[in-house]
């Protein structure tokens, strides 16, 4: 009777313990996101790197544009770098993209005229805003980790809505090898992705 119950008790551990593993760190949708199917979606390039390792934005914005077209969840993904060179061509997108831009980040204020504007001009019906949070290796005794961190945001250019915003992170404990940042990172995004909206 007593093992019975241990068992029983061992397994109801095990399956929160995994049900607590399962999702983001942090997930939050706009209410209406369930009639939010986007089908063309553009990665903007990250704007600050505030970490002591290699500055590796650009590693980043890959694999984050590379899972979302291997997964197809989307009929257009226009990478960073493709999105570079449409704000160089058009002085009218680069104008636009400016003034949006700075008053998200100086008002925290998406203006709905100027995303819907910007989504004309580049031909995408939403955004993706990346930050790292994290981007480390940790030595504390014989305890080595490597992690990574990130937030994703993603809006509707149709109103300037931010749709979905998540965080997540992956730890790697190691002892001998440190485990390539990069591929910590196509972890976290790939399981991201997982929950994006679509």
């Amino acid at each position: 009777m007593a093992r019975k119950l241990l068992v029983k008790s061992f397994l109801i551990i095990l399956i929160l313990a995994t049900a607590a593993c399962g999702g983001l760190r942090f997930s939050q949708s706009d209410p209406e996101v369930k009639n939010f199917h986007p089908r063309r979606i553009a990665v903007f390039p990250m704007e600050v790197w505030n970490h002591k390792e290699v500055d590796s934005r650009a590693v980043v914005e890959q694999i984050v544009a590379g899972s979302l077209v291997e997964k197809k969840l989307f009929a257009n993904v226009t990478d960073v770098e493709s999105l570079r060179k449409q704000i160089l061509a058009s002085e009218e997108l680069r104008n636009v993209k400016n003034d949006y831009f700075s008053k998200l980040q100086l008002l925290n204020f998406s203006d709905p005229a100027l995303s819907k504007k910007m989504g004309e001009l580049a031909k995408i019906d939403a955004f993706l805003l990346i930050s790292v949070d994290e981007w480390k290796y940790s030595v504390n005794g014989d305890d080595k980790k490597a992690q990574v961190a990130m937030t994703m945001e993603m809006y509707d250019v149709s109103n300037g809505k931010l749709m979905w915003k998540a965080a997540h992170a992956i730890t790697s404990d190691y002892v001998l090898l440190k485990p390539e940042l990069p591929k910590i990172a196509r972890d976290v995004v790939n399981k991201m992705i997982y929950y994006m909206p679509r």
